[in-house]
């Protein structure tokens, strides 16, 4: 009986032994995932806001487009009266409706692969991420490859059409570089053709197009960028 005891205690406490060290390490990995979940937030914050000043940038670039391109319309409208021809081949340089937004998604790809997204405490914020980096990053990519496609067309007929020539620095703008006229040739039957007004209204369209898109986009991203600050916040 007394070795019976002593089998069934040891028994008991190798048992007890083991469950305390899978207790002590189940402690261990979610205290250690916590705090990567905390810290890919962290740097989920810094990706969000890189973003949207992209974002702004994109916005900027189209509110400026939309105002040169009521120009051009305008001054077709009048017969080309309003504006010079240097001026208006000057203001069509600055149409540009074929700048893509391309979001930083790696610190989110990384929240699903490391398994860290579920530890995410605020529902909501999690609900608008996915909504980010799948419904509306497929949007932005769908509605970004059908302006590229215009853009290129309609540049390259814009070029060829006016004998453009200009001289390009790669290190100035926001995104590609700057433009600045060289020389050209105007083409003002061209210019005042049905042709031309409507590859110029299409741009309107899609710079307005666009412009919403990169609105919706930028609503989603503030409100991420202020559920992740609270998410940390919370577990300080």
């Amino acid at each position: 009986m007394k070795n019976n005891l002593k089998y069934l205690i040891e028994g008991l406490v190798i048992i007890l032994s083991v469950f305390l060290s899978f207790y002590f390490e189940d402690i261990r990995k979610g205290k250690e995932d916590f705090e990567t979940k905390n810290e890919l937030v962290e740097d989920l914050i810094l990706s969000l806001e890189d973003d949207l000043n992209q974002i702004d940038d994109l916005i900027n670039i189209l509110q400026n487009s939309e105002k040169n391109i009521m120009e051009i319309l305008n001054d077709i409208d009048s017969n080309h009266s309003n504006l010079s021809n240097i001026e208006a081949i000057k203001t069509l340089l600055q149409i540009e409706v074929g700048f893509s937004f391309f979001p930083k998604d790696g610190i989110f790809d990384q929240l699903i692969s490391t398994g860290t997204f579920e530890l995410i405490k605020n529902d909501e914020l999690k609900r608008v991420l996915l909504e980010m980096f799948n419904h509306q990053k497929e949007r932005n990519y769908a509605t970004s490859n059908e302006i590229d496609l215009f853009n290129k067309g309609f540049r390259g007929v814009f070029l060829k059409k006016f004998r453009v020539r200009f001289n390009y620095n790669s290190f100035d703008g926001e995104f590609y570089g700057s433009r600045s006229l060289n020389n050209f040739k105007f083409n003002r039957e061209f210019y005042l053709s049905d042709e031309f007004y409507g590859d110029i209204s299409l741009a309107q369209n899609y710079a307005n197009m666009y412009m919403r898109l990169l609105k919706d986009i930028q609503n989603s991203y503030e409100t991420a960028n202020s559920l992740s600050k609270e998410e940390i916040k919370k577990q300080d």
